[in-house]
């Protein structure tokens, strides 16, 4: 019996969260089945996170996406299993999406899932995102779980372009985090931070999204 046999039932997906992603649900559902089958067997997610596939972490990366314009070109830095970058993709096929990842095997792991998902507005970028520096830049920069407010800002900020947004997935320490970067933000030439408690779904606990927007 296989790891992923083994796991809990993945919560079924809710008529409400499945009215939330609308045209992009078949994608949506597709990526999650494949996360069921291989995540766990992938090391991309763990066990214990499968249950909660949908509220914790397809909900929750979808929420990002009404903080991105329109046409944007946006970097995902550590995309992992593909939070949220590959999840944006899908909800929002008029984004120019960059999934960046040091890990090789997590690069694989994102051009399985677009290949198999049909996904045609994704570049892959196997690096580190201060391998970027200098080289490429973005209208709007996410990350998801990836460092503390003020690394993440040295990491990431010198990819957004002038007047783009760092756009950042970030837990219930958000305000704290903000406040211990906010000299790294200034810094950077961030201008303004603002933190956003978004629950795109009912009955489906509140995400905080955080965006700090770089001087024009």
């Amino acid at each position: 019996m296989s790891a992923a046999d083994e796991a809990p039932t993945p919560e079924v997906a809710t008529a409400a969260v499945r009215e939330y992603f609308g045209l992009a649900w078949a994608p949506v559902e597709h990526f999650a089945q494949m996360l069921v089958e291989e995540g766990e067997l992938r090391g991309l997610i763990g066990p214990r996170e499968l249950p909660r596939l949908w509220s914790r972490h397809l909900v929750n990366s979808a929420a990002v996406a009404p903080f991105l314009g329109e046409r944007a070109a946006v970097a995902d830095v550590g995309s992992g299993a593909g939070f949220p970058g590959i999840v944006l993709a899908a909800v929002r096929p008029d984004l120019e999406m960059h999934l960046v990842e040091p890990m090789e095997r997590r690069i694989a792991w994102l051009g399985d899932v677009v290949e198999e998902l049909g996904l045609d507005n994704v570049v892959l970028h196997h690096a580190r995102a201060e391998e970027l520096h200098k080289r490429a830049s973005f209208d709007h920069v996410t990350a998801r779980a990836v460092a503390a407010m003020d690394k993440l800002a040295r990491w990431t900020v010198p990819l957004v372009r002038r007047g783009g947004t760092l756009v950042a997935l970030k837990g219930q320490r958000a305000s704290d985090e903000v406040e211990s970067a906010k000299y790294v933000l200034k810094k950077l030439g961030v201008v303004s931070t603002s933190i956003h408690d978004v629950q795109p779904v009912a009955h489906i606990e509140a995400t905080t999204v955080v965006v700090a927007r770089k001087r024009d």
